[in-house]
């Protein structure tokens, strides 16, 4: 707007120098005379190339003073926009610098350096959106390929096992249920590496949605507590859970739920036999604070921000007895921030400890009833 009014006032200014100075000033007789002169050169009599000249020139004086004020107002105004013209087809080659992956990092003139700046901020951020991308893809890709490895170990033994109680009868009764323990064992491990991979597929498949209504989160932790017994004591492992009575918060139970298991079977795939898990839940002001602990192997500091990162295995190797898929603590991370809570985990030499923290049911003050007298 500014460039349009200065590019029409210079427009003004200079035809108005131009018609008082020049057409009716320095060069009136002049340009009248070679008009004139130009016309009866083409066959025209003085008289009339004289009466054609008011015609064309005095009678529509008007016209032609408003078009060559329209002439010089797009003739300024084209030197006007012309930088911004510049300006913009340099952004215009510097977002193709971006979209083309090069390293070179966005240079404009001077005076576009706060845009410059900002170009290059999103540069490096799509940089590492996409690197980012790629190695979790590439952890995706590596998993499944690991599963697909373990899946044939423990479909070989069930083969094996259940093969040799059909060829052989006559077992020994103490060697049949041996067996038959086995296999049971491989099938429930095989099971297991079935469910990652509905977990891998499922993952970015569908997006979370909440169905929010009151949670007693006391019952709930000591009801997934009860139902972990028969995997704890195949571990070796116990379990103890310490709660304030009556622990309220807004959420979905199923979502909840989930996040609680996720991070119980994490503590049991890495626990040390023979240990405790100890659970605890309490209240914080508007807060409530769930903890899981477990004795294991040491986390290191610079890996805790990265465990809550989908597909992440601290360990990298998978293990055909504790390995997961890497989604347990991602999807626990990501409902936990639904419910408008946080996750975050620490670690010593002897214990790993994961905080939940997440809103307390706050109760609505009831509203108060307007009454009238009759």
């Amino acid at each position: 707007m500014l460039r349009t009014i200065v590019s029409t006032f210079l427009a003004l200014a200079v035809g108005y120098g131009i018609l008082v100075l020049l057409i009716d000033g320095l060069f009136q007789d002049g340009f009248q005379e070679m008009a004139i002169s130009l016309m009866e050169r083409c066959g025209m009599t003085h008289a009339q190339a004289d009466l054609w000249y008011g015609r064309i020139f005095m009678d529509n004086k008007d016209l032609l003073v408003a078009l060559g004020f329209i002439l010089l107002f797009l003739i300024f105004f084209y030197f006007a926009i012309s930088k911004i013209t510049n300006y913009l087809q340099e952004i215009g080659q510097e977002i193709e610098n971006i979209l083309s992956e090069s390293d070179e990092p966005v240079t404009l003139e001077p005076e576009l350096r706060p845009i410059a700046e900002r170009l290059n901020t999103l540069k490096m951020t799509l940089r590492r959106r996409e690197l980012a991308a790629n190695e979790s893809e590439q952890k995706k890709n590596d998993l499944v390929v690991f599963l697909a490895h373990d899946l044939k170990t423990p479909l070989t033994s069930i083969i094996a096992y259940l093969t040799m109680l059909d060829e052989q009868p006559e077992m020994e009764r103490d060697e049949r249920v041996k067996y038959t323990h086995i296999a049971l064992e491989k099938s429930l491990r095989l099971g297991e590496l079935i469910n990652e991979f509905f977990e891998i597929t499922r993952f970015n498949l569908q997006d979370i949605v909440l169905e929010k209504e009151r949670v007693n989160l006391s019952l709930m932790l000591e009801q997934l507590a009860d139902e972990s017994y028969a995997v704890l004591g195949s571990k070796s492992l116990t379990c103890s859970i310490h709660t304030d009575d009556d622990l309220i918060v807004d959420g979905d139970p199923d979502k909840l739920a989930r996040v609680f298991d996720n991070l119980l079977r994490n503590a049991i795939a890495y626990s040390y036999p023979g240990t405790n898990i100890d659970i605890q839940a309490s209240r914080e002001r508007n807060l409530i604070v769930i903890v899981f602990t477990n004795q294991g192997d040491p986390i290191p500091q610079q890996k805790l921000t990265s465990i809550f990162e989908k597909f992440y295995r601290v360990d990298n190797a998978r293990s055909s007895q504790t390995g997961g898929a890497g989604l347990g603590l991602s999807i626990a991370r990501e409902i936990t921030e639904l419910h408008g809570g946080t996750i975050e985990a620490s670690s010593s030499s002897y214990s790993t400890r994961f905080t939940v923290r997440l809103p307390s049911h706050q109760e609505q003050p009831a509203a108060k009833k307007k009454g009238r007298l009759k």
